[in-house]
């Protein structure tokens, strides 16, 4: 998918053999090593949404995902999701049941405007940013739970490298689900 947007955008492809060398930058780097100007990104991302909503069939959540998040829900945790890609792509892959549990999903958000949606939510559910975690699998995920003011934990099964994420100081880091119920599941 991404030679493909790379060719109808205009930007350069990305190298196969570079790829683990990617996976340890962040997004602003990303964009500037493939020199893809800042204006383009929110029609390269809606492409992208576009582009994976043809292909949803083929995502699954990671094993144990739909199991923690009833958990979760059931432990009394308020949950949502906030994501670059649609919440129509989130609700196709987590199923009506998981997202079901979800207080809010906000979708399409800009590669840099998590932190405002973080903000929004957390006024909307009267949650308190202390009592708040956000957990991705990108740089940028640390950054923008830091800059709402939440704790940020990082999964390092997702895009980012786990050293790459290490070096940001994430409040927590998960290597796996189970790790991640063991300690958000009380």
């Amino acid at each position: 998918m991404s030679d493909r947007l790379a060719d109808e955008f205009g930007f350069d492809r990305v190298d196969k053999d570079q790829f683990a060398i990617l996976r340890r930058h962040d997004a602003a780097t990303l964009l500037r090593l493939h020199h893809v100007p800042l204006w383009k990104v929110p029609f390269i991302a809606a492409r992208f949404r576009r582009l994976m909503a043809q292909q949803i069939h083929m995502i699954v959540p990671f094993p144990g995902v739909a199991d923690l998040l009833g958990q979760l829900a059931q432990a009394g945790s308020t949950l949502a999701v906030v994501t670059s890609n649609s919440c129509a792509n989130v609700r196709r892959v987590l199923g009506k049941k998981s997202m079901g549990l979800l207080a809010a999903c906000e979708g399409g958000v800009s590669i840099f405007g998590k932190r405002a949606k973080l903000r929004k939510i957390l006024r909307r559910s009267g949650i308190h940013p202390a009592q708040a975690i956000f957990i991705g699998d990108e740089i940028r995920d640390i950054e923008a739970a830091r800059d709402a003011g939440i704790a940020s934990g990082a999964v390092a099964w997702g895009f980012t490298d786990l050293d790459a994420l290490k070096a940001h100081s994430p409040d927590m880091l998960f290597a796996n689900v189970a790790e991640m119920r063991a300690a958000l599941v009380a």
